[in-house]
């Protein structure tokens, strides 16, 4: 009997410890932080903790039933502009007011650099958030032709796509980004039917971690920017499966030549043209398991052969030691520091500036618009909302992001929805497609007066530099 009873203590004793170290390792790592406080032009920037086992916090997606929406901010409302939509994620407006919706998923493919441990818990990740439903593979138009802000007819105009995503159109040509290839259509506006064959235009570095590709042309249609992701946390899988990703590509139209524009981004995903300054402005997920603080993901300008670090550097010159692959030498001195931080894991995705006829009110007239479609890896969690950040006339961020419709959890580890990309309706009104959700809303300024154009903001030329300054010879001194 005494046997027994220690036997029995002991099996006690163990269970007591594995619950400890369970509990330990679902507790994660709390921020110590405010979403707010990791935000703005001058962020804090957290001591890094590393975390083999990752900061768990999936929230998993619910519904709004049949009369929910989200909360917007003052003075706005939301209605439904179209619902039963399968996995809705990249929105587009034609000239003519049809809105293009990619119902698309990612691929079949290997995640997280291919370690099969991260692959699984990534898997369950996926499928707990509403990731993991099979690709719809579709390109959708919904159209409001009465203006009374919901969409009455719907036409799918393809649906033999490969995970698409970005999309653009100039003088009837269509744009469509799948996962591994640029695609050109010709498409007339106002047509209900996409057919004919598709040209290739490149070809992408397929699935990944990171599979949406997005697009923007230039404003004479004759270059078109290519948003691809990389394929892991930090090139864990090696560098050799990151050739030509995280990056933006800029490929010519008129010559059929491509090249990285700018890299050094771990996942860039909106593209949009600032209104005042003139320059290609993206959003950025940044990298995990870094603790809930870090690192905040970013909205910036994008010069051309500007590099923003990843994988070695984050914030300019945080240098991530996990990284086993050896750092370029002065690294440090050429990588950029982003322009605006969005908050740390808030998955950043779509971005749109404010417009000529948009109709959002005085609050929120001058700015960009970010749909923020939510974290995994952080405590309490972050994003699950569409804010707006402030800008001045000059074309620069300012202040601390404000939400346009506010956070779509519902608590006890539940969401409603996920916002995944923002877009403006031809009424001024602000598109917000939910992928989890499958519903498309639409936020108004009731009685708003049209935004007025932006203005472009212009100087003099700097004057040249006559005069060599300074010694040339330590700019190949190591830091």
């Amino acid at each position: 009997m005494r046997i027994l009873k220690k036997l029995a203590i002991g099996l006690v004793v163990v269970a007591v410890v594995l619950a400890v170290a369970a509990w330990w390792i679902v507790r994660g790592d709390p921020a110590d932080y405010t979403v707010d406080e990791v935000s703005g032009t001058d962020p804090i920037i957290a001591e890094p903790d590393p975390q083999w086992i990752p900061t768990v916090g999936v929230a998993q997606p619910i519904g709004w039933g049949e009369d929910g929406a989200p909360e917007a901010a003052e003075g706005l409302v939301v209605n439904r502009f179209a619902e039963g939509l399968e996995h809705p994620r990249v929105i587009y407006t034609m000239p003519n007011g049809d809105v293009l919706v990619a119902e698309s998923n990612a691929p079949e493919r290997v995640v997280a650099g291919g370690n099969a441990i991260t692959n699984w818990i990534a898997g369950l990740l996926f499928s707990r958030a509403g990731a993991a439903v099979p690709s719809p593979n579709k390109l959708v138009l919904l159209r409001d032709a009465d203006g009374d802000g919901v969409a009455e007819e719907r036409h799918t105009l393809r649906s033999d796509l490969s995970s698409p995503s970005g999309i653009a159109w100039h003088d009837g040509q269509l744009y469509v980004a799948n996962h591994d290839a640029v695609l050109r259509f010709t498409y007339e506006e106002g047509a209900t039917a996409l057919t004919g064959e598709p040209e290739k235009l490149m070809d992408l570095p397929a699935g990944g971690n990171h599979w949406m590709r997005n697009l923007v042309l230039n404003e004479d249609g004759t270059r078109l920017y290519v948003a691809v992701g990389s394929a892991s946390n930090i090139a864990e899988g090696g560098l050799e499966l990151e050739e030509g990703r995280a990056a933006i590509h800029e490929l010519n139209l008129e010559t059929g030549a491509s090249r990285i524009f700018a890299q050094g981004m771990r996942n860039p995903n909106g593209l949009a043209w600032n209104p005042w300054s003139g320059e290609l402005w993206t959003t950025v997920n940044e990298r995990d398991q870094l603790g809930s603080d870090l690192v905040p993901d970013y909205l910036t300008n994008v010069p051309i052969g500007s590099h923003y670090g990843w994988p070695w550097v984050y914030w300019n010159e945080e240098i991530d030691e996990r990284v086993e692959e050896p750092m370029p030498p002065f690294f440090t001195q050429y990588t950029r520091t982003p322009e605006y931080a969005l908050g740390p894991h808030v998955a950043a995705l779509g971005l749109t500036f404010t417009r000529e006829g948009s109709r959002l009110g005085p609050s929120f007239s001058q700015g960009a618009i970010v749909a923020r479609h939510g974290s995994w890896n952080r405590k309490p969690p972050s994003g699950y909302d569409v804010v707006f950040i402030r800008f001045d006339e000059r074309g620069n961020p300012q202040g601390k992001p404000v939400q346009v419709l506010k956070s779509f959890l519902a608590g006890d580890g539940k969401t409603h929805g996920r916002p995944t990309w923002v877009a403006w309706d031809r009424t001024g009104a602000l598109l917000v497609s939910d992928d989890t959700a499958n519903i498309i809303w639409r936020v108004s300024a009731p009685g708003a007066e049209p935004a007025p154009a932006p203005q472009r903001y212009r100087t003099s030329r700097m004057p040249p530099q006559i005069e060599l300054r300074g010694d040339p010879s330590r700019a190949f001194e190591q830091n």
